[in-house]
């Protein structure tokens, strides 16, 4: 009948998602283009000098030039961050399911624990540099800012359970290990994950807050001094490019998790099999 629309072709739609998926990439790139664009244009235009705003060359002629300096500040960064989200993903995890096992030590910690949270890391970070070891201290920084995240997450897929596969698992008499095992902790899965994202970038910038308020130099520092140390030496053009760099490391850490939370997600949840569709 001319009055409908004829059936879409499975080729069609492997087009469509094809086409979709390409734009996805395409549109960022073009976002980023036209920035770059703008920048240099407004830095040529308007004769600003390096130390007030560098260039998008000159960033980039830096970044190859202090290369050396700029990557070994990068990993120790990067695994201040590591052992900053590990402390945090183990922690919180564990402790949301000794929460989940007693409501009266949920009630009775997880108050602190949202205390934690809302005090600003920047004010911790020097008293904790008073009383700990300077490496130590900006890895608790690390896990103080990721630790909350993780540990909601996690409370909330566990306390989501389905009530009615719930009395399912009761009724067949499952142990509360076999009830935790294979009904919470798998419907609780995507909420962990979503914890984690957050939690990657988080340990991010834990990190970088503690290097600044430790300020120390020397082999072991990390991006965040060098930012403070150029901004002193009025050496713009290297805070530009560290600054990159940690954008840079922060979208890797965020695009690393995304892809371990799609890939264990993508057979059976909806939020990741609606991207295959």
């Amino acid at each position: 009948m001319s009055g409908l629309n004829a059936p879409r072709l499975p080729s069609d739609e492997t087009g469509a998602r094809g086409g979709a998926r390409l734009l996805r990439l395409l549109l960022p790139i073009v976002v980023l283009a036209a920035g770059v664009t703008v920048w240099d244009l407004a830095v040529r235009l308007n004769q600003i000098p390096p130390y007030v705003l560098p260039g998008p060359g000159l960033v980039l002629r830096t970044l190859i030039a202090d290369w050396p300096v700029l990557s070994a500040s990068l990993v120790t960064t990067l695994w201040t961050t590591l052992e900053g989200f590990l402390a945090a993903a183990l922690g919180g995890i564990a402790l949301a399911l000794l929460f989940n096992q007693s409501k009266w030590l949920e009630y009775s910690l997880f108050p602190y624990a949202v205390v934690l949270q809302v005090t600003p890391v920047i004010a911790v970070a020097p008293l904790l540099l008073i009383y700990l070891p300077q490496e130590t201290a900006v890895i608790v920084c690390a896990w103080i800012v990721a630790f909350f995240p993780v540990l909601a997450n996690t409370t909330l897929g566990l306390n989501s359970v389905d009530r009615n596969l719930a009395g399912l698992f009761q009724l067949y008499g499952a142990s509360p290990m076999q009830t935790l095992v294979r009904l919470k902790l798998p419907a609780a899965l995507p909420y962990i994950l979503g914890g984690l994202r957050i939690a990657g970038g988080l340990s991010l910038i834990g990190a970088v807050v503690a290097e600044i308020a430790a300020g120390s130099a020397g082999a072991g520092s990390g991006l965040a001094y060098r930012i403070a140390e150029s901004s002193y030496r009025l050496n713009i053009p290297r805070m530009f490019a560290a600054l990159l760099l940690l954008s840079a490391a922060g979208i890797v850490i965020y695009v690393l998790l995304a892809l371990a939370s799609h890939l264990l997600l993508r057979r059976w949840h909806e939020s990741a099999l609606g991207k295959d569709n």
